[in-house]
Formats: structure tokens, C-alpha cells, sequence
């Protein structure tokens, strides 16, 4: 049988002889590959290494799960989460009674790590670890001490030779939950902080720089001579910059590490309410670091669409568990079993 040559050119087909008898048979195309369902997340720098790494690991384990977090700080994770432009959001600081009110559906909020602020310096000829008291911070930020080799600084350093050097402030530009934690701090040590500035995610600072996120102020910081900032532990650590210890509610100066910020944890522990919004700073406890803070998933307790209401939930199962593995690893600190055993608990909440 002579084939017509229009037929040697249907890619659709493959040929198939038998007996004699030429046939035409549809080879099967690649069955299609289902898109990943895809979750939108949006807040806080402070957590987002961790978060980096969890959300592709989970991917890595569960190829038809995809997280996409926009770190953007802890207030605008709070704004994406009450427009409903996310499925879930992060922050440091826990929302105020009015912004749950304000948001359209109830919101959970789940501790996922802990972690510390630290005071970050760049001095040039001066490597070593500073010691910082609350009073100190409060008025270098407040722009009461000006000077590097201010009596306050050398009092309490020394045998340091400080600099006849401006301090140049550099703070968060943008609604932060890391400047939640600097200022709640701030609000607990100095009265005089407590009546002029206060404590919250956005403040009216005094003095100083702007810089967008910790890797914002984290830059800043490294790039100007005579420099004062406050970064999440990860970022001072990463970028080997210098951070100072701060004298704890004991009197002890405390550097931040694994150790210390799970001992302030431990010491408020009996103190977290149901809900979890709690604030550790300032904690009691010989071994405490005092500006340190559990940082939250925000998620919505009513999610309907059934898919990612079951992959949020398996997600945080997950973190709960396993995640809790890379935490030390980034320089957070573990929650608490009790904690981790509430929060499992309260898994069952969202419906």
C-alpha cells in the first residue's frame, strides 16, 4: 500500500503494521502538570530568614504547595491581612484589640519562633562587645546623648577607649514589629520615653535615619561612621556586624543567644494568654536578654476555600513539629513545648 505523503507528516499518529494492514494511532500527549496551589503571605522582616527557609523546604516536601511571603514588615502584613490581599500575614507585635476589630474575620495568632533585637553599632577602632543599659538606649534615641564617649556609654564600659564621635541614630522607616519590640522595650526602662514617644509598630522618632526593614537599617548601619541602630539578632550575626549586651531587669548585662532568649521565654511562659499576645520584653530572670519577643503568624479563623484552609493547617502542624528544627540553626530560639502543644491545640480553631 503506497502512502500518501501528506500522512508522513501527522505528528498526532503513529504508524502501527500488522498483517499487512497500515493504522493510525493517537499517541497520548504528556499528561498536563496541576500549577502548585499557591498561598500569598505578607509582614514582618524579623522572621524572614526562617520563613524563607521553611516555606521552601515545605515546598521541596510538597511540590503542590507554594508560600509566597512579601517581606514588607510587620504593619504591612497587618494592612494586607485586613484588606484580605493575603491568605495569612506575619508580625512581631501582636495586633492591638482595634485591629482585630477592624479585620474582616476573626484572626489567630500563632508564635512561630523567638528572636532578639540587639543594639548594632559601627565605631570605627572599637570591635568589641558594648554594654548598653535601658536608660542609655532610651536617651541616645531619644537624642539626649549625642556623643560615643558620653560619662553614661564609659560608665558603664569601662576600660574602652569611646570616640570623641557623633552618634548618628538609625531606626525603621517602615510600620515594623522589630520597632514594636525596640520601643516596647524602651516604654518598660524610661518614663521619659514612655510619655514622649511611647511604643508601637510606627513611631514619632526623635532623631535619626530611616531605613526600610532590618536589612534596611542593617545597611545603614554598616555604611555610616558613628552609627546606632536595632536589627533582629539573624542580621547582625549575618552580616558580622558588632552587637552590644543590655543590662537585663536584674542588673546583669546579658548577651543575646539561643540561651538567653529562651530564658525570658521560659520566665513569662506562665504569663501567655490564651490567644498568645503576650510581651516578653524586660523579663525577669538572672539570664534573660531583655528585647526579645515571640514573632506570629496572623491567620484567619475562617478560610473558605477548603484546599487552603487544609494547606495552612498542615503548614502549621508542620512548622510546629519538624520546622521547629531549623530555628537554631538562623539564631531563633525554639517555642516552648507547652506552648507548641497549645498552639496544636489551637489548629482546630480554624474552620
Amino acid at each position: 500500500m503506497k502512502l500518501k505523503s501528506s500522512l508522513t507528516s501527522i505528528a498526532l499518529g503513529a504508524a502501527l503494521i500488522a498483517g499487512g494492514v497500515i493504522a493510525f494511532v493517537d499517541s497520548p500527549s504528556a499528561a498536563p502538570v496541576p500549577s502548585p496551589l499557591l498561598l500569598n503571605a505578607a509582614g514582618a522582616t524579623f522572621p524572614y530568614p526562617i520563613y524563607s527557609k521553611w516555606f521552601t523546604e515545605y515546598n521541596r516536601i510538597h511540590p503542590d504547595i507554594q508560600i509566597n511571603y512579601q517581606s514588607i514588615g510587620s504593619g504591612g502584613g497587618i494592612r494586607q491581612l485586613q484588606a484580605g490581599t493575603v491568605d495569612f500575614g506575619a508580625s512581631d507585635a501582636p495586633m492591638t484589640d482595634e485591629q482585630l476589630q477592624q479585620a474582616k474575620i476573626p484572626v489567630l495568632h500563632f508564635p512561630t519562633v523567638l528572636g532578639a533585637v540587639v543594639p548594632t553599632y559601627n565605631i570605627e577602632g572599637v570591635s568589641r562587645e558594648l554594654n548598653f543599659t535601658g536608660d542609655v538606649l532610651a536617651d541616645i534615641f531619644l537624642g539626649k546623648i549625642t556623643k560615643w564617649n558620653d560619662a553614661a556609654l564609659a560608665s558603664a564600659n569601662k576600660g574602652v577607649s569611646l570616640p570623641n564621635m557623633d552618634i548618628v541614630v538609625v531606626h525603621r522607616s517602615d510600620g515594623s514589629g522589630t520597632s514594636y519590640v525596640w520601643t516596647d522595650y524602651l516604654f518598660k526602662v524610661s518614663k521619659e520615653w514612655q510619655t514622649k514617644v511611647g511604643r508601637n509598630t510606627s513611631v514619632n522618632w526623635p532623631v535619626g535615619l530611616g531605613g526600610k526593614g532590618n536589612e534596611g537599617v542593617s545597611g545603614l548601619v554598616k555604611q555610616t561612621p558613628g552609627a546606632i541602630g536595632y536589627v533582629e539578632l539573624i542580621y547582625a550575626v549575618e552580616n558580622k556586624m558588632p552587637y552590644g549586651q543590655v543590662r537585663n531587669s536584674t542588673g546583669a548585662f546579658v548577651k543575646a543567644d539561643l540561651a538567653s532568649v529562651t530564658a525570658a521565654a521560659a520566665s513569662e511562659s506562665k504569663k501567655i494568654p490564651a490567644d498568645f499576645r503576650v510581651s516578653i520584653t524586660n523579663a525577669q530572670g538572672k539570664t534573660a536578654y531583655p528585647i526579645c519577643s515571640f514573632t506570629y503568624l496572623l491567620i484567619p479563623s475562617k478560610i473558605d476555600d477548603a484546599a487552603k484552609k487544609q494547606a495552612i493547617k498542615d503548614f502549621l502542624h508542620w512548622m510546629l513539629t519538624a520546622g521547629q528544627n531549623d530555628a537554631e540553626g538562623l539564631s531563633y530560639a525554639k517555642l516552648p513545648e507547652d506552648v507548641v502543644s497549645r498552639e496544636m491545640k489551637a489548629i482546630g480553631q480554624i474552620n
